[in-house]
């Protein structure tokens, strides 16, 4: 597996990634304001290119995207068929290593909070609901 930054004009694939994997695992756990938001998001080109964003390949195919800005992970999806076999951890690990962060921040949505859970994230609040629909968890990694 092949893990690095991605390059501009490979931000729409990562972003299509991303917009498929929230519809079939993230989705069904918000309103539509929410789901309409996450795409206004990831629909923002602007924005988007103001993240640092780091993709997971195999055999030529993007397998995973992890997105963020500074030490908060925006963004992180990994390809269904692929859950499981590391692809985030191997990402998360790539993001660590790119960056001396002492301590990392998300808004983990409600089907990732495991997922974070098992990076050595921990929860800092219960779960929030922002105005514009999206049901998130803050939680936070720290270096040991």
């Amino acid at each position: 597996m092949l893990i690095r930054r991605i390059r501009e004009p490979e931000l729409p694939a990562a972003m299509d990634l991303c917009w498929r994997v929230f519809q079939e695992f993230e989705a069904p756990d918000y309103a539509p304001e929410g789901v309409e938001a996450f795409h206004a998001y990831i629909s923002g080109a602007e924005q988007v290119k103001r993240l640092t964003v780091f993709g997971a390949w195999e055999e030529g195919k993007l397998l995973g995207v992890l997105a963020a800005e500074g030490s908060h992970v925006a963004l992180f999806f990994v390809e269904p068929l692929v859950h499981r076999r590391g692809v985030g951890r191997s990402l998360f690990q790539a993001y660590l290593a790119a960056g001396d962060w002492s301590r990392v921040t998300v808004h983990s949505s409600p089907y990732a909070v495991e997922v974070y859970r098992h990076l050595g994230f921990l929860p800092t609040a219960a779960e929030q609901l922002s105005p514009d629909g999206i049901r998130y968890t803050p939680m936070a990694w720290e270096k040991i």
